[in-house]
């Protein structure tokens, strides 16, 4: 080794790196992959949604969409969302940490991490139109509207439409058919 070019040293250490890095990478709860896909479907999800004209305080005013308990995903977001624009309106990223308002958004992520807050959330925003958006195995009994899950490797989601029309928001049916599974009150 002592007698190998600075550049073999560098690729031998290079290499070595990645191999095992590989491992953990593949064992990690949520891969990169899982959170560009949740970053896709929350920005395709906005087209499908209709908020009442009394959600923008005007016209074109940005739709804002809240991040809380996932920084990797809300990442993701700012990313596939960066000068895109859905129906006249901007599309802009928060990310919210515990004690944060949700006022002024439209939709709210919560993460796995902060998924116990979900009903406390709810209950803080009832009846305003905020999509609620989660990856939790119990988030239609504590108020979400769309939940993320991995099925057979893939993510689906389903849908919950009491807490939609509780929001006073609509769900497009093109939304609703290529849901896993439809909630109706």
């Amino acid at each position: 080794m002592l007698g190998l070019a600075p550049w073999w040293a560098a690729l031998f250490v290079a290499l070595s790196v990645t191999l095992f890095a590989l491992p953990c990478a593949a064992q990690s709860p949520a891969s990169a992959a899982e959170y560009q896909i949740k970053a896709a479907y929350l920005y395709k999800f906005l087209a499908y949604i209709e908020w009442p004209p009394q959600a923008f305080e005007r016209e074109h005013a940005p739709i804002a969409i809240g991040v809380l308990g996932s920084e990797q995903l809300a990442g993701e977001l700012a990313q596939a969302v960066a000068g895109r624009e859905v129906n006249g309106h901007d599309v802009l990223v928060r990310r919210l940490h515990a004690g944060d308002t949700a006022a002024g958004l439209h939709v709210l992520f919560v993460g796995r991490s902060d998924s116990a807050r979900i009903a406390q959330i709810a209950a803080t925003v009832k009846g305003q139109p905020l999509l609620i958006v989660s990856e939790s195995d119990d988030a239609f009994a504590l108020g979400s509207a769309i939940n993320f899950l991995v099925v057979d490797d893939k993510v689906r989601f389903d849908v919950a439409l009491r807490p939609v029309e509780q929001a006073g928001l609509k769900v497009s049916s093109r939304l609703l058919a290529v849901a896993r599974k439809v909630n109706t009150p």
